[in-house]
């Protein structure tokens, strides 16, 4: 994964790009994975749901899982099954990165954003309920390409 393209922006995290490219397009239609590392704070997403079932394994650090509305704390080789409509988010968690692989279908391309007030606490909730990934999104800049950095995966 060190050779692969990452995507970064301070605030959200990497993610490493699998199976998809930036314009779009899948690779894999039936299943997604990607590798996330999150520094302490870092939400992987904002707090939502997804039509399809989706898997995370924290593979080092510790993180923060927020799930219907509960805190859950997690660390290297918890693993975290969420299946279809779970409200959920992942935010790192700790004194340094945290590795999670982030597992999901593609059957269904539906998800909503949900207010929570536990995820507003940790930066990971939107103001108002939403289907809009943009606007859900909105105060965030775009992850942008980038090459991978020392430190982000563990030796």
């Amino acid at each position: 994964m060190r050779d692969a393209v990452w995507r970064h922006v301070d605030g959200r995290g990497a993610v490493c790009v699998v199976g998809d490219d930036f314009e779009g397009e899948r690779q894999f239609e039936q299943l997604g994975v990607n590798p996330f590392v999150l520094r302490p704070g870092e939400p992987m997403a904002m707090y939502h749901w997804e039509a399809d079932q989706e898997d995370f394994l924290v593979v080092s650090g510790e993180a923060v899982l927020i799930i219907e509305g509960e805190e859950r704390q997690l660390r290297a080789w918890d693993f975290v099954h969420c299946p279809p409509n779970t409200k959920h988010v992942i935010v790192g968690a700790g004194t340094g990165p945290c590795l999670v692989i982030a597992i999901g279908a593609r059957e269904h391309d539906s998800l909503g954003f949900t207010v929570d007030e536990v995820a507003k606490r940790h930066g990971a909730s939107v103001e108002e309920e939403t289907n809009d990934g943009g606007q859900a999104y909105a105060r965030f800049p775009s992850r942008e390409p980038t090459a991978y950095r020392d430190g982000w995966l563990p030796e």
